[in-house]
C-alpha cells in the first residue's frame, strides 16, 4: 500500500517542484501552491462521480464526444474555475509565471490523486507509464492554462483580457481532448502519442520561457482594485 502511494505521489511531486524552482526570483509562497495542488486532488471525486453519470447513462456515445466532452471539457472546465475564481484574485499572483506554477499545481493535483486511485486499482506495473503520459500531460495542459490565466491577469485592455481569459480554457481542452481521442480510437497510438508528447512538452517549455520573459518587461500594479477586471 505504501509503495503504491509513494508511486502515485512522486510524479506529481516531482513535476511541481520542476516548474516550482524554475521560477528563480520571487518564488510564490509554498503554503499557497500546496492549498492549490490540495484543491486539485479534492476536485478528483466530483468529476469521477459525474462522468460515472455519463458514462452509465450513455450520454456521449462516440468518441468524438466522449474525448472533447465528458473528458476534456469537464476536467478542464473545474481546473480553470478553480484557477480564475480563486487563484486569479490572490494578491501573491503578482507577475506571469506565477500563472503557470498555480495552473501545474492544481493540475498536478488532480492528477495526482487520479493516478494513486489507478494505481490502487490496476497495481505498480503500470505506473512508469502513468507518469510519463496521464500525470505529466495533466501538468502540461496545466502549465499552458496558467500561462493564458497570467498574460490575462497583466493585460490591461479589458477585450484582450477577456480573449486571454478565454484562451486559457479552450486551448487545454482542445489540446487534452486530441489526447484522451488518440488514446480512444488508435490501435497503435503509441506511434500517435510520442510526438503528440514531444510536442506537447516544447509548447509548454516555450510558454514557461516567455512568461519568464515577461518578468522582465512589466512589473504588476500596486493596488489590488487594479487586479480586478
Amino acid at each position: 500500500m505504501i509503495a503504491l502511494i509513494s508511486a502515485g505521489i512522486a510524479p506529481g511531486f516531482a513535476l511541481l517542484s520542476y516548474f516550482y524552482l524554475k521560477d528563480e526570483y520571487d518564488a510564490e509562497p509554498i503554503f499557497d501552491v500546496l492549498r492549490v495542488f490540495f484543491l486539485g486532488t479534492v476536485l478528483v471525486f466530483p468529476i469521477m462521480f459525474i462522468q460515472y453519470v455519463l458514462e452509465t447513462e450513455e450520454v456521449f456515445s462516440s468518441y468524438v464526444t466522449k474525448a472533447f466532452l465528458s473528458s476534456a471539457s469537464l476536467e478542464e472546465f473545474f481546473k480553470w474555475f478553480i484557477l480564475y475564481f480563486t487563484v486569479y484574485k490572490l494578491i501573491q499572483f503578482d507577475e506571469h509565471y506565477d500563472g503557470i506554477v498555480y495552473g501545474a499545481s492544481l493540475s498536478l493535483g488532480f492528477a495526482t490523486a487520479e493516478n494513486i486511485l489507478y494505481l490502487l486499482a490496476n497495481g505498480l506495473g503500470v505506473a512508469f507509464g502513468r507518469a510519463l503520459l496521464p500525470v505529466s500531460s495533466h501538468a502540461l495542459f496545466g502549465v499552458i492554462m496558467g500561462y493564458y490565466m497570467g498574460k490575462a491577469k497583466f493585460t490591461i485592455n479589458k477585450k484582450m483580457k477577456q480573449k486571454w481569459v478565454w484562451t486559457s480554457l479552450f486551448i487545454p481542452i482542445f489540446l487534452h481532448g486530441c489526447y484522451d481521442f488518440i488514446l480512444m480510437t488508435q490501435s497503435n497510438w503509441f506511434l500517435l502519442i510520442v510526438p503528440f508528447m514531444v510536442y506537447l512538452w516544447w509548447l509548454a517549455l516555450r510558454k514557461v520561457k516567455k512568461a519568464k520573459l515577461a518578468k522582465h518587461q512589466f512589473r504588476p500594479p500596486l493596488f489590488q482594485k487594479d487586479f480586478e477586471i
